[in-house]
């Protein structure tokens, strides 16, 4: 059966697509913890991140700090934050986000019915960074 995540990627449920690669995708979380909250999922079906392979979980690591440096840059934050948690889909995927103070590392504080032209600009403002810092060929049109 297919998780939420990999309907997402198979474009069955809408997403808003920061990063595209053979292996990996990063798509706007629907309950952001800041603007440009974003999660990065493997293509592959994978529970916890413990039983990931370690090839992947650098592959995922590497695009997740790629686009914590466009969040910085992006939104002016002082630091790009990074949970793994996988209690809500049980679908691989890191929380990467602008950050300003670890008071914003509380899932609690996550944003409900976020607005989507808000939504739509910071993933433009993220494609728009990744591009510049030279990644435009996994970065997808909006």
């Amino acid at each position: 059966m297919s998780t939420l995540f990999t309907k997402i990627i198979e474009g069955q449920i809408p997403g808003r697509f920061v990063w595209k690669d053979p292996d990996v995708v990063a798509f706007l979380s629907i309950g952001p913890l800041a603007d440009g909250h974003t999660l990065v999922v493997p293509r592959q079906e994978v529970d916890r991140w413990t039983d990931a392979p370690a090839e992947l979980l650098a592959k995922l690591t590497a695009v997740a700090q790629r686009i914590g440096k466009a969040q910085v840059e992006a939104f002016g934050s002082a630091r790009a934050g990074l949970i793994i948690a996988g209690f809500e889909v049980h679908h691989l995927h890191l929380h990467v986000w602008p950050s300003n103070s670890e008071a914003e590392y509380d899932f609690k504080r996550a944003q409900r019915n976020p607005d989507p032209a808000v939504m739509e600009a910071s993933a433009e403002k993220i494609r728009v960074a990744l591009r510049a810092a030279g990644h435009g060929e996994f970065v997808p049109e909006a």
